[in-house]
């Protein structure tokens, strides 16, 4: 296929670590071009990190000339530039936390400010791929939902969907993510001085991906508390789930096998079997292992923080909007 029937993509936030890796992700992408990339100071006019964004602006023209925009944004400045994409006709993927929450009221408590684009939250799908995947193939606007969320979701929702956990039972999800999970802005938390051969608990209680968790699980509640690792990439997420009386491991692992069974990027370990972050470090891949504890169940969800946590799985709900093969450019 030549570079002009190619299909054209512009990602905004290009600089951040997401951005690096989905302008990676495209650039070996079989059927779409990255056609624009910019930084978000370019488009948001932000001089804390001064850069000569005027050609950029111009060009940009609200995405027109593409057919996607990917927004690897902050939030508070990705909602905006969606809405003026959106008027351009593109297919727009918000990676910020924007569009994920659909009650305002929670989303502005949660990020502590008015919501941007209130317009645009009802007409987000929240694109957890392998289980909205019908409403993804229709989509104008798709909120990515963050890292966390994806490998917990991933490992409980189906659960709750079967009614197969106790209704009146809290979920434990002990989710431990590498550094790049912080971004590439330097903080001293997460200097190698201060991560090299240590190990904490951040953002107990007030973690900004515990209401997106709560808000698309529904069902029982959920105690969500990430962790730092000291690594650069990958997420595991530890979580305790009580299933209801009279199952147990068994049926907890038979149904997550039942419903990922002809996926490519989820796969259900054998039973008492455990994934790791090298297994799934640079690829699109969440491994679910599953292991009775006493008289509760633990399901173990690894995954890329900047694959299946972001880029990756943006590139699936991407392909899948635009009509292209879901595994394109990621396998």
């Amino acid at each position: 296929m030549n570079g002009t029937s190619k299909k054209r993509v512009a990602v905004v936030g290009a600089r951040g670590l997401v951005g690096q890796e989905l302008c990676s992700l495209l650039l070996r992408h079989p059927t779409l071009e990255l056609s624009h990339c910019w930084s978000t100071q370019e488009l948001t006019g932000d001089n804390s990190n001064p850069v000569p964004g005027a050609p950029a602006i111009q060009a940009w023209n609200g995405g027109a000339g593409v057919d996607a925009v990917l927004l690897a944004t902050p939030h508070g400045a990705s909602a905006q530039l969606a809405a003026e994409a959106l008027d351009q006709g593109a297919v727009v993927i918000d990676l910020s936390g924007d569009l994920r929450i659909k009650d305002l009221a929670l989303w502005e408590a949660t990020y502590e400010q008015t919501h941007p684009c209130p317009g645009l939250v009802d007409m987000a799908v929240y694109g957890l791929t392998e289980l909205a995947r019908d409403e993804i193939k229709n989509a104008q606007l798709i909120a990515n939902p963050g890292c966390y969320p994806t490998s917990v979701l991933l490992a409980v929702k189906p659960l709750v969907q079967a009614d197969l956990l106790q209704p009146d039972a809290t979920l434990i999800s002990d989710s431990k993510s590498g550094v790049s999970g912080a971004g590439a802005s330097p903080k001293a938390s997460t200097q190698y001085a201060n991560v090299h051969e240590n190990f904490y608990a951040y953002g107990v209680g007030n973690h900004r991906h515990a209401p997106e968790i709560q808000a698309h699980l529904g069902g029982p509640k959920i105690m969500f508390v990430p962790h730092l690792l000291p690594c650069f990439r990958g997420i595991l997420s530890t979580i305790y789930v009580q299933p209801r009386e009279g199952l147990g491991m068994k049926e907890i692992h038979a149904a997550l096998s039942e419903q990922y069974a002809q996926e490519t990027f989820v796969r259900v370990l054998p039973a008492g079997e455990q994934p790791s972050l090298h297994a799934v470090q640079n690829t699109n891949n969440c491994l679910l292992g599953v292991a009775a504890v006493s008289s509760g169940v633990v399901i173990t969800s690894a995954i890329d923080n900047l694959q299946k946590g972001a880029a990756g799985q943006a590139l699936q709900n991407m392909n899948l909007a635009l009509g292209l093969q879901e595994s394109e450019g990621l396998l």
